[in-house]
């Protein structure tokens, strides 16, 4: 007797699609005959691990074969002391998207909607579709957020908002008043989720840190990671701030040890290193302009970015360059999947790698 392995999963899974994850640069080194490749596609922190991480890690590996603290007692107090919210209100994940699905998970259930931003992070329909729940997506304004059409999406089947701030792959954000007063009006059974990933490369002051603002609302949640600024996107780190009721569901649905030892370690050190995040935030603010240098060089639009990266209109569809770029030995990232075929996301390197991109591209378009 056979039998469709397919049809007997949940039917939201069964319309989602694999994420398709990019090759290891040794393998796309072999496959292309090339060297030295750069990698400007993910988002990544270029300028190594903290000093103090290295240390941190070190430390572990007498301990590496037991288990790691379960509740993560002394990064979960460092966090506090550095955000300002009791221990009691954070949950750790393997990476924010950890935290992500579990308050998904948590708080959707087939018969509800959750909304998110057109060309928003694409985690954020993969966890609601997995769990069956119908997606909402709102057409974006100028390439971000249109909190009044969010608004004008709710109903009385709403259950949960995403809002990145900053937004990847558009790298758009929202100031303090508007977000504030889209907050406020939100249901109060509507949980809204604002993912500020990229928040620490926000040195101005024009992106809010909506953590202070969890007293005043108990549907707020906020997550972060320490993939980013912090450099320890292999390690997988996040974190969700949200209520002590919210956290005490999180804690809940969260798997025992969901974060290893040496991840540990290395938050509680990188959290003590404001050098290595003064570095980081330094090297992303002129590799930021080197790269808008160039769009203005070359005539190419470019959206504004408070993150990370910086996603460009190359004026035509973008695939064929990506691939040139990609046999000129430049990894960036095509944002067709997005509904931005035209663009590509180029994540901000160190000087020299960004220049590398720099003199493919004036050679491809110039």
């Amino acid at each position: 007797m056979s039998c469709d392995y397919f049809e007997l999963a949940n039917p939201g899974i069964q319309k989602l699609h694999p994420y398709i994850a990019g090759k290891p640069v040794s393998e796309l080194e072999r496959e292309l005959g090339i060297s030295n490749i750069v990698k400007l596609a993910s988002n990544e922190n270029p300028i190594g691990l903290s000093e103090k991480v290295k240390r941190a890690i070190e430390k572990e590996y007498t301990d590496g074969c037991r288990y790691p603290d379960a509740n993560g007692h002394y990064l979960k107090a460092a966090i506090s002391e550095k955000v300002g919210v009791s221990a009691s209100q954070i949950t750790l994940g393997n990476g924010s998207n950890d935290v992500l699905e579990m308050i998904a998970k948590i708080y959707v259930q087939s018969h509800h909607e959750v909304i998110f931003s057109q060309h928003a992070f694409c985690v954020y329909p993969i966890v609601a579709q997995s769990l069956g729940a119908t997606l909402v997506e709102v057409p974006a304004k100028n390439w971000g957020n249109d909190l009044d059409k969010m608004l004008a999406a709710i109903t009385d089947k709403t259950r949960m908002i995403f809002i990145a701030n900053p937004n990847n792959p558009t790298g758009t954000w929202l100031g303090a008043e508007p977000l504030k007063t889209f907050i406020d009006k939100v249901p109060k059974n509507v949980i809204v989720v604002v993912d500020e990933a990229y928040t620490e490369y926000v040195t101005d002051g024009s992106i809010p840190n909506t953590i202070e603002w969890l007293s005043d609302y108990p549907n707020l949640v906020v997550t972060r990671t320490f993939s980013k600024a912090y450099g320890l996107a292999s390690l997988r780190l996040g974190y969700a701030a949200t209520s002590e009721e919210i956290c005490g569901l999180l804690n809940r649905v969260r798997q025992p040890f969901n974060v290893n030892s040496f991840a540990l370690a290395a938050g509680i050190a990188v959290l003590d290193d404001q050098a290595y995040l003064d570095k980081a935030v330094q090297v992303n603010q002129s590799g930021m302009q080197q790269l808008v240098e160039n769009c203005q060089q070359l005539s190419l639009e470019h959206i504004p970015s408070a993150g990370n990266f910086l996603t460009i209109d190359m004026g035509q569809n973008a695939m064929p360059i990506y691939e040139k770029l990609l046999h000129m030995g430049v990894i960036v990232r095509p944002v067709a999947n997005y509904s931005m075929p035209n663009h590509l996301r180029v994540s901000i390197g160190l000087e020299i790698e960004n220049q590398k991109y720099i003199d493919s591209i004036n050679k491809i378009l110039g």
